[in-house]
């Protein structure tokens, strides 16, 4: 028997992570990365695993050397940090292992670092390395020849993780997507192919989150409806799921916007209660969508984007969206159209960021051929790789952080807030369903609970934000949803937890106007980091 070690390392604080608001949750972090479970559920059974997410957990290295074998995964995001965990663990001796995307489409930074690297997907690959392993030989590159058929995958160990420190779980039930956007690399590392797992795996999956105490899920698919056909039958079980139990879970995912061109598939979404979607919108400038081949959202006879964002909308799902500035057909306009859409789209919540590009995408080759990728120290002082044609480097940047700003200033993001829910009147599919005439006890359960949530978070709203204008205007908010929609607790609730957020987004805004002004110790690199890790978070919704 073997002790294995697998290790999450540290993000840098960014706009999905929601670092600057977890403590008014009471948690350490939003969510867990859905692999570490997996892996853990692929090693044999013989062996003694041990989970550590270093964003929920302090990484002692004593305890890490004396494991038999360490394995880490990351993002390219999170590369400095594991770099520094991979050297310290080697300086102890200890066989090092490392996969996931950062392994994936940049393997020759970690040569030399770690024993063995593991290319794309390892659901066979790291099973087989272990027993080869076992056996006392073993190569120092795995890579799978097959994309992994996702239905013969284990439940993952969520028993494994520290689950009470997390805000969220994470589960995943397809990987692929069939379009062809050239700066992401989902589909290099996926495919176009959309694979599902079945009704039963998911369903486990969910039960073992209700176990675990969890609320609150991430569907972690780069897009949970890459296949529709596929996708509905899974969602009318989760549904039937949701009903036996009263509804325990609230589940939120990424999707493309021709979601907007099935109501069926919107419908079945909001009964298994989908209260939110994540969407690659990208930009309204349309020269721009066709340039990165994002068709899907350039579709005539399927409306606007905003007609499409709406639709979602009245369907009882909420939108949040990834926008990204510095295509070829940008120029300094954008910084002007962007801020305005999102107003008129009622996106409060909109992970923007520069044009990266990532190595393996098609981005990245054509503009390697172009010549036009900065070198490492041009991108640490502008914040990406890519030198954008529609205007100068420094326009780009300083145009980035200025978006940033306005939109999430208070005033402009509270407006948006208010435009969905105040104005628009917004409500959740699940909270008008006649599904609650014949399950009164269970509404009633839900709705006190959901009144006492909103209360707790917004008394630390109240008593724990510092900043003395922002304190007083999370109390103005608070006041006018409580007259607008006061026998509403659920609305109530979600509410109170976008003012926490917005005080997240609030501190990431004014440390990337600091780091821009220069005003931090190693302004440039750690403003290409920021900047690159809500770049990558936005492409996932390809």
């Amino acid at each position: 028997m073997a002790h294995i070690i697998i290790i999450n390392p540290r993000f840098d604080i960014s706009f999905w992570g929601l670092e600057h608001c977890m403590a008014l949750f009471g948690k350490r972090a939003n969510l867990p990365v859905a692999c570490l479970a997996l892996l853990a559920a692929l090693v044999p059974k013989h062996h003694e695993v041990t989970l550590i997410d270093e964003n929920v957990e302090e990484l002692d290295f004593e305890r890490v050397g004396r494991a038999d074998l360490v394995c880490l995964t990351g993002m390219s995001t999170q590369g400095r940090r594991l770099i520094e965990i991979l050297e310290e663990v080697k300086s102890r001796g200890v066989m090092t292992v490392v996969g996931g995307p950062m392994a994936t489409v940049e393997p020759e930074s970690l040569e030399g670092l770690a024993d063995i690297i593991f290319i794309g997907e390892a659901d066979e690959a790291w099973p087989q390395f272990l027993n080869d392993w076992e056996r006392g030989y073993h190569k120092s590159r795995y890579e799978q020849h097959e994309k992994t058929d996702v239905t013969k995958l284990p439940l993952p160990r969520i028993d494994l993780l520290k689950i009470n420190r997390y805000m969220f779980g994470s589960l995943q039930i397809s990987r692929g997507c069939p379009f062809t956007c050239e700066f992401c690399d989902i589909i290099v590392t996926f495919g176009r192919r959309p694979r599902l797992k079945t009704s039963e795996q998911v369903l486990a999956e969910l039960e073992a989150f209700q176990r675990a105490g969890l609320r609150i899920v991430f569907v972690v698919d780069d897009n949970l409806i890459g296949n529709k056909k596929g996708i509905k039958p899974i969602l009318r079980d989760i549904v039937r799921w949701q009903q036996d139990r009263a509804y325990p879970l609230t589940l939120f995912t990424e999707a493309s916007l021709d979601l907007a061109e099935d109501d069926e598939l919107m419908e079945l979404m909001g009964l298994a209660n989908f209260q939110n979607v994540f969407i690659g919108i990208e930009t309204p400038n349309e020269d721009s969508l066709r340039e990165t081949k994002k068709y899907q959202n350039v579709r005539p006879k399927a409306g606007t984007l905003l007609e499409r964002v709406h639709r979602v909308q009245h369907h009882g799902i909420d939108v949040w969206c990834g926008m990204i500035v510095g295509f070829d057909h940008d120029n300094p306009s954008i910084f002007e159209v962007m801020p305005k859409f999102l107003a008129e789209a009622r996106i409060s919540a909109a992970i923007i960021s520069m044009l990266h590009a990532i190595p393996t995408t098609p981005l990245y080759d054509r503009l390697k051929q172009e010549e036009r990728l900065n070198d490492d120290e041009a991108g640490d002082k502008y914040g990406t790789n890519v030198i954008p044609v529609g205007m100068s480097r420094e326009e780009l940047r300083d145009g980035f952080v200025k978006v940033m700003q306005e939109c999430y200033s208070a005033d402009a993001y509270f407006q948006r807030l208010d435009a969905q829910f105040v104005d628009e009147n917004f409500k959740f599919t699940l909270h008008h369903l006649p599904y609650w005439t014949s399950h009164r006890w269970a509404w009633a359960k839900r709705s006190f609970l959901n009144y006492c949530r909103f209360l707790v978070v917004a008394s630390r709203l109240s008593l724990l934000v510092a900043d003395k204008a922002l304190r007083s205007r999370y109390r103005q908010q608070l006041s006018r949803v409580l007259r607008a929609r006061w026998s509403e607790p659920h609305i109530l609730f979600i509410y109170a937890l976008r003012i926490a957020m917005h005080y997240h987004y609030a501190a990431l805004t004014r440390a990337l106007a600091q780091v821009e002004t220069g005003s931090l110790p190693n302004a440039g690199r750690s403003f290409s980091r920021a900047s690159r890790r809500i770049e990558s978070e936005s492409k996932a919704a390809a």
